[in-house]
């Protein structure tokens, strides 16, 4: 889709922002508000734009759109969802992608791409900026695909993030499908509606770590910043940020699964050394 002129290097300069977003806290580096301001602008475009075609996504059990979008003139596409109960035994829920969204920019991570609630067709539902992913973490490994040796660090932190953020927001759904990858091998975040589990499986234990139910995938090393940003997690906070997406229950569960992450990276700090596991 097209971009006219000047806007279109104002465009391209605000979404290469946004997914290098991804990998800033690996670098040492803070949001700035320049990028804040820009990511603000992504969502005022999601919010306003005129929904001038649409088409099924084609993959994906939540049956999501992309709609095409029109805003003077700047268009861009979005992954549209309105999943909501029981899907193939789980629980899908259309809130929970804002949630995750709203998650990941308090904690500084900027993974998962601009997310809010809009109307299609009458209906409420997600909407998210859509991303141009080059490959999927299965479609890598079956084309024996390895990472440049140059994105090696980033990919393996930006890998350690994510299954801690995954761990705290109670993802069970980061199959190697969704685990993606632009074309400079920036990991971006999508598919949050089976998130923000309630049940004592999901409370008990955390999803990664030495722990976890998925006790082979760790996050031995993470951003000093991201757990900063975790510790002053409550409820009060958790419910301002998701903006009313979660009831008393999933804030609940979010700060149980809290102070799991927190002893776990307490452990690693006592048997290896700050120095090895924050940076």
């Amino acid at each position: 889709m097209k971009i006219g002129g000047k806007m279109k290097k104002q465009t391209i300069f605000i979404f290469t922002a946004l997914l290098v977003m991804a990998v800033s806290l690996s670098l040492g580096l803070q949001l700035d508000p320049e990028k804040v301001k820009n990511r603000g602008t992504w969502e005022l475009f999601l919010k306003a734009a005129e929904i001038v075609d649409h088409e099924d996504v084609g993959e994906g059990i939540t049956k999501p759109k992309k709609l095409y979008l029109k805003r003077g003139e700047i268009e861009e596409c979005g992954v549209w969802k309105n999943v909501k109960g029981i899907q193939k035994g789980f629980k899908d829920e259309w809130r929970y992608e804002i949630a995750a969204y709203e998650m990941d920019k308090y904690l500084g991570l900027g993974m998962v791409p601009p997310t809010v609630e809009r109307k299609f067709r009458g209906r409420s539902g997600s909407l998210q900026l859509w991303v141009d992913l080059e490959i999927n973490e299965l479609d890598r490994i079956k084309k024996q695909i390895e990472i440049p040796e140059e994105k090696t660090d980033s990919w393996e932190k930006s890998t350690y993030i994510a299954r801690a953020f995954d761990s705290l927001i109670g993802n069970i759904d980061r199959t190697q499908q969704n685990i993606r990858y632009t074309k400079d091998w920036r990991l971006i975040l999508i598919d949050h509606s089976r998130a923000f589990r309630t049940k004592r499986v999901y409370t008990d234990q955390l999803i990664y770590g030495k722990h976890g139910l998925r006790s082979t995938m760790l996050f031995p090393k993470l951003p000093k910043a991201f757990i900063e940003k975790i510790k002053t997690l409550n409820y009060d906070k958790i419910k301002s940020i998701t903006e009313g997406y979660l009831n008393f229950y999933e804030i609940e569960a979010i700060l149980t699964r809290k102070k799991l992450l927190l002893k776990e990276v307490k452990e690693m700090i006592k048997e290896r050394g700050e120095e090895a596991v924050l940076y």
